[in-house]
């Protein structure tokens, strides 16, 4: 009796590491999306740059096509200046873990430097590869559509 006592403790926590790692994937997903989110609004994209793979895929409205891969994105966030503040709020975020994979998704009002609010739709997919978690595919998508293109 005491031997299976035993067995169902190491059992019991050799499952609990998992579970609660798992159980603390969303909010890690969404404290790195905040984090480089509030960096981004002081101007500073390096902190997606930083958690983006070698081979994230962007997209959004300002591009006739995806960019492939980090040094495309790294070139793409160059154009833009550096230092320029922003501010914007995310919310309704959602996380969906599938093993090593995370989809985040939600809804971001931007504001950069006029009072007029642009309300966007994002989906971040996360890979978990040797122990980080890192953004493989990135895709902004406007609520409603801009009268013109953004540059």
């Amino acid at each position: 009796m005491l031997k299976f006592i035993l067995t169902a403790i190491a059992m019991t926590a050799a499952v609990l590491p998992a579970a609660a790692a798992a159980e603390d994937v969303p909010a890690t997903i969404i404290a790195m999306e905040r984090a480089a989110l509030d960096r981004s609004d002081k101007g500073d994209v390096q902190g997606f740059l930083e958690i983006s793979a070698p081979d994230v895929v962007y997209q959004d409205p300002a591009l006739d096509a995806p960019l492939i891969g980090l040094p495309a994105l790294t070139a793409y966030y160059a154009k833009f200046p550096a230092g320029e503040p922003s501010h914007g709020v995310m919310s309704n975020a959602n996380v969906q873990v599938l093993g090593n994979v995370a989809v985040l998704s939600f809804h971001y009002v931007s504001r950069s430097g006029t009072p007029k609010e642009i309300v966007w739709n994002c989906t971040e997919v996360y890979r978990k590869t040797d122990g980080n978690w890192r953004i493989v595919n990135t895709h902004w998508s406007l609520t409603k559509p801009l009268p013109q293109k953004l540059d």
